[in-house]
This record gives C-alpha cells, sequence and structure tokens, in this order.
C-alpha cells in the first residue's frame, strides 16, 4: 500500500525529478522496513531473525517491541552478549530515530544487568558497521563485554579480539562454539535478571 503511495505521489509530481525520485525511494523504503517486518514476525515461531540466521528463542533474554538480546555463540570475555533491532538491517544508518532510540536504552538496561551479575563497573560496548569495520552477521548488533582488570593483556585488545584478529586464544575460529544448551542457561539466568523490571 504504501508503494503504492509513493508511486501515485510520483506521477502527481513528474514535472519536480528531484523530489519524485526520494518520494519514491522514501517509500520503497518503507515498503522494504515493513516487509522486513512481516518476515521477522513470520520466524516468531520459530525464534528471532539474526541476519540469515535463526536465533532460538531460549537463546534470547531480553526483548522490547523493536529489539532484543542475545547470548553469543562464541563469547570475547564471559558474559558477552549482543542487542539488535528486531528489524534485519545491516547498517546502524538505516535504523529509524526510533530503532536507535530503543536500541540504546536496551543496549543499557543489559549492560546494567550484566556489570551487576558479573560483578564490574566497567563494559566496553561496540558495533561494527558493515563488513570493512569486521561485522561477521549482516545485522546491526552491539556487543556488550563486561570487563575485568587484567581480561586483556592491553585494553584496547577487546578490539583485536572482537574482529578475530586477536591471539590463537582469542581468535573467532580458533573460539569453540557453546552448546545449544550452555547458552540457554546462560540465557535463562540473564532473562532472570529482568523479571521484577
Amino acid at each position: 500500500m504504501i508503494t503504492r503511495c509513493a508511486l501515485a505521489v510520483t506521477r502527481a509530481r513528474t514535472s519536480s525529478g528531484a523530489w519524485t525520485t526520494r518520494r519514491a525511494t522514501v517509500g520503497a523504503r518503507r515498503a522494504s522496513r515493513e516487509a522486513t517486518s512481516a518476515m521477522a514476525n513470520a520466524d516468531a515461531d520459530r525464534g528471532y531473525a539474526f541476519g540469515p540466521i535463526v536465533i532460538p528463542r531460549t537463546q534470547v533474554f531480553y526483548e522490547t517491541p523493536s529489539t532484543f538480546a542475545l547470548v553469543n555463540l562464541k563469547p570475547v570475555v564471559r558474559g558477552h552478549v549482543l542487542v539488535c533491532p528486531r528489524r534485519v538491517v545491516a547498517k546502524f544508518t538505516d535504523l529509524t530515530s526510533d530503532e536507535i532510540s530503543d536500541l540504546w536504552r536496551s543496549v543499557a538496561r543489559v549492560q546494567r544487568q550484566i556489570e551487576r551479575v558479573h560483578d564490574t563497573t566497567s563494559s566496553t560496548l561496540a558495533i561494527q558497521d558493515g563488513p570493512l569495520a569486521g561485522q561477521s552477521v549482516p545485522h546491526v548488533h552491539v556487543h556488550v563485554l563486561p570487563r575485568r582488570e587484567g581480561d586483556f593483556e592491553r585494553n584496547d585488545d577487546v578490539y583485536d579480539a572482537l574482529e578475530g584478529r586477536a591471539s590463537k586464544a582469542l581468535d573467532n575460529d580458533a573460539r569453540e562454539p557453546r552448546t545449544a544448551e550452555e547458552m540457554r542457561i546462560e540465557a535463562d539466568a540473564f532473562r532472570a535478571l529482568f523479571v521484577d523490571e
């Protein structure tokens, strides 16, 4: 329906090329967002869309209408989790203002609880926005890594670990993926942190 509205505007404004193209693009973006949301909702019974991957509901521990948080398959540090928008978009700049607001509110809530349970007062928050930045799944996600004294030889080594360029022990390919059961247990524990909020 939105696509039809954009086409109607385009026909009405034929003499104004730049405005017409922009309106058509805006309509196409809206239609794309709605189609992506519909696909994500269609998979809700199976799990959550994380790029091309379907994350089982048992691995998600926090959610809002537009955001969800999940445990990490190959955590860089203990408690390393991800917070994602429900709508699958590859780039942060493709999110709407409302999605950005909800994403960061969710990150703050998740960070607060993860720090509390891991007895720390510091975290690294990171977004690898696009393949050249080290993004391995084409879906915006914020890494929340609770930090501890001495968890890395140099503090900034955490970024190499996120990109898989760190020492063998931290390399993404060298880290063993956790089992579905390990991830379910961690998600259950984290989920309990949000029950009374």
